[in-house]
């Protein structure tokens, strides 16, 4: 049989949309997306907090998501450029790096929002979402250093708990009722 006629029956299969995919999955438009942030909101309450370099902005926005919302750079620079000509922020050079800071029309911006920007997303996520960052990252150091030290057979009876973990995670899918 053709390679692409074996792949359209798989597909088939699955109600044409293959495994992954559909109204829940990836590729359809059921599923759950995380909402994207206000770049220019949340610069300018962390830096109500205190001074921060862009990289930093990034970094603590991730952290404060769960790992839910990480700006690009491409969205943090270009605003810090933004709310900088518009005399909310201020940057300076300081160890190689741009130190930003609010100016107090920035300040004043940043005092009139009722709550944190990231806090939308992680409500909007919710509470389990905001754990299961950190708890892949943590499973796959675990998987890494059982690869990089472990012997055979420790390699091998960590296949079977990764192998029972998925087929348990899809049993969790297919008791949803919804």
């Amino acid at each position: 049989m053709h390679r692409r006629s074996m792949h359209r029956e798989e597909r088939a299969a699955f109600g044409g949309w293959g495994p992954g995919f559909g109204p829940r999955g990836r590729g359809g438009r059921g599923g759950r997306r995380t909402k994207r942030g206000n770049v220019r909101a949340a610069i300018l309450a962390l830096l109500a907090e205190r001074p921060m370099h862009g990289y930093e902005m990034i970094q603590e926005l991730e952290s404060r998501t769960g790992g839910l919302w990480r700006p690009s750079p491409g969205s943090v620079y270009p605003t810090l450029q933004l709310l900088e000509d518009e005399g909310l922020i201020s940057g300076e050079q300081s160890s190689g790096k741009r130190l930003f800071s609010l100016a107090e029309s920035g300040r004043a911006e940043a005092e009139s929002q009722r709550t944190p920007p990231w806090a939308e997303i992680t409500e909007d996520a919710g509470e389990a979402a905001t754990h299961f960052h950190d708890a892949m990252g943590r499973l796959m150091m675990a998987i890494r250093q059982v690869m990089h030290a472990g012997s055979e057979d420790q390699k091998a009876r960590a296949l079977e708990v990764i192998n029972d973990a998925r087929r348990r995670l899809y049993g969790i899918l297919a008791d949803d009722e919804d």
